[in-house]
């Protein structure tokens, strides 16, 4: 003493990291250590910070932002504060915005009257009318072009939105997660995402760390997937040799 908790918990992290696998948390059955929580896998400081915020985004019915890298898990993160929250009943629906044609993405998300262009033989409810009472994940957020934009930033003010060619104000209750992997600071400043829809989406935000700034990340994942892996394809894989984690 004195000693800084976060240093002292790095330290004991790279300990276990170096400990021989004969001597796996595993040989320890009464010891308890949390490393599963809604299907994300974690025991590092950085990812229990992120299981503490999801408990308290779950809690407030708000909009939720949730920014990182590809691959960090933001779409685990969005269902996990749906399944923990009181929405939990109803519907989660989850959605790519990138993979949706830009001339097409107000369609999807906000539905169309019948003839409301080439095609639209009938009327057509969107993502919103279906996450009605629960919860619509919006992911990749900054590849809407600026008319989606200006109809969530409407939903999320008003709670009513317009079908295309629509000419009435439907009410919805739906709460908004979006995320990104993109850096909505420098989007703003290109013109490209608008900075009042910004802030109605960061009413909460979630910052997902990269797997290199999560001590013991790939230990644990490695001794996860070997398993899952092992068993999918019946192999006798068991255990993945020290001398890989040094290559």
């Amino acid at each position: 003493r004195p000693i800084d908790g976060n240093n002292l918990c790095k330290l004991i992290e790279v300990a276990l990291e170096k400990r021989p696998l004969s001597q796996s948390m595993l040989a320890y059955p009464e010891v308890r250590v949390l490393t599963e929580f809604e299907g994300m896998i974690g025991i590092s400081l950085p990812m229990r910070q992120i299981f503490e915020q999801i408990l308290e985004a779950s809690s407030a019915d708000i909009p939720v932002l949730v920014t990182g890298e590809t691959g960090t898990g933001k779409e685990l993160v969005a269902a996990a504060i749906h399944n923990r929250s009181k929405r939990k009943t109803k519907p989660y629906v989850p959605v790519n915005t990138g993979a949706i044609a830009p001339e097409l993405i107000a369609s999807e998300l906000f539905g169309h009257e019948k003839g409301a262009y080439t095609g639209a033989v009938e009327r057509r409810q969107g993502f919103f009318e279906r996450a009605n009472g629960g919860t619509l994940f919006l992911d990749e957020i900054s590849t809407m072009d600026e008319k989606a934009q200006v109809g969530l930033l409407r939903i999320l003010e008003t709670k009513t939105f317009r079908r295309v060619r629509g000419d009435k104000d439907i009410p919805v209750d739906v709460r908004v997660i979006a995320a990104t992997n993109d850096h909505l600071g420098e989007a703003i400043k290109d013109k490209r995402f608008r900075e009042d829809l910004y802030y109605r989406l960061e009413v909460f935000h979630i910052h997902l760390p990269s797997l290199r700034d999560r001590p013991g990340g790939v230990t644990l994942l490695t001794h996860h997937f070997v398993v899952v892996f092992t068993a999918l394809y019946q192999k006798t894989v068991r255990v993945v040799s020290p001398e890989s984690y040094r290559c």
